[in-house]
């Protein structure tokens, strides 16, 4: 991936409404490439916090997390930190949406716990799930709570269309932007033009699973970036934008997340000043 642009030089301005941030911290191939040396794994996500505000949290999709666990990343990052939170499988690809209001509970309970800092719930719907189930998902929607922000990733195309966007709209749900295979770009790009929340959620998957280390950029996803970063500041004029980039996009998503915060006129941190700033190492 080229250089990214110098944010000094930069023609757009910068966007408190819009924050970047990574799908999740637990890398140990980082270290090195964005942790300082020798940076143990349970100091990753307060190192992490200093280069960014925002993360998403893969873990809670495998089970609800124990309270005291998201305390824990609350203490380890400042104020102004946001967590994003996968809503649990169990709901989405287990229950489908039926019968979840138990372990939803308690998930929304464990998820309070982050207080301020809690961002966007993202509810990610299996592959398999298809527009035949809109009522089980419709009815589940309806008993979202007021004070949680949430979003929703479809995974087959037959989602997006008028009914659904509304539905969505009505809800004040979110409609995950994902750059990936399975819906095109160009959709993507367009839809951002309509946001169905008062904010919105993006997310830079890549095409596949081929890339396996994480320490450094592998692909270039330039063309790609150059595109959203054109319209990111638009969205991010009417909502709250949250990005959140996968390693698979480019293989190393620090470098990407940089590379567009630069372009927005967003403060990029070099990971060489992590290490200054800890005074640790």
């Amino acid at each position: 991936m080229p250089t990214p642009p110098d944010p000094a030089a930069a023609a757009a301005p910068a966007f408190p409404t819009l924050r970047l941030g990574a799908q999740g911290w637990n890398y140990p191939a980082w270290v090195g490439a964005f942790y300082p040396p020798r940076t143990r794994p349970a100091d990753f996500l307060s190192v992490y916090a200093r280069a960014f505000d925002t993360v998403e949290v893969d873990s809670t999709f495998y089970a609800v997390p124990a309270a005291r666990t998201v305390r824990g990343w609350a203490e380890r990052t400042p104020p102004g930190f946001t967590f994003a939170l996968k809503l649990p499988q169990e709901i989405t690809h287990e229950l489908r949406f039926v019968g979840a209001g138990e372990v939803a509970e308690r998930f929304y309970d464990a998820a309070r716990e982050l207080g301020p800092k809690l961002g966007p719930v993202l509810i990610q719907c299996g592959p398999d799930f298809a527009p035949g189930e809109r009522g089980a998902l419709e009815d589940f929607l309806y008993t979202l709570p007021d004070d949680i922000a949430f979003a929703i990733e479809f995974r087959q195309r037959g989602w997006i269309d008028e009914g659904v966007l509304g539905l969505l709209e009505q809800r004040r749900v979110a409609l995950a932007l994902v750059d990936a295979r399975w819906i095109p770009r160009p959709w993507m790009l367009k839809l951002a033009a309509r946001p169905t929340a008062p904010h919105a959620y993006v997310r830079w998957m890549g095409p596949d699973r081929s890339i396996t280390d994480y320490s450094h950029v592998q692909v270039d996803r330039t063309a790609e970036l150059e595109a959203w970063a054109a319209i990111l500041p638009t969205l991010a004029k009417s909502v709250k934008v949250y990005g959140y980039v996968n390693n698979h996009f480019s293989g190393h998503s620090p470098a990407s997340i940089r590379w567009l915060q630069a372009a927005l006129g967003q403060v990029a941190v070099d990971p060489a000043r992590l290490e200054d700033q800890l005074g640790l190492f």
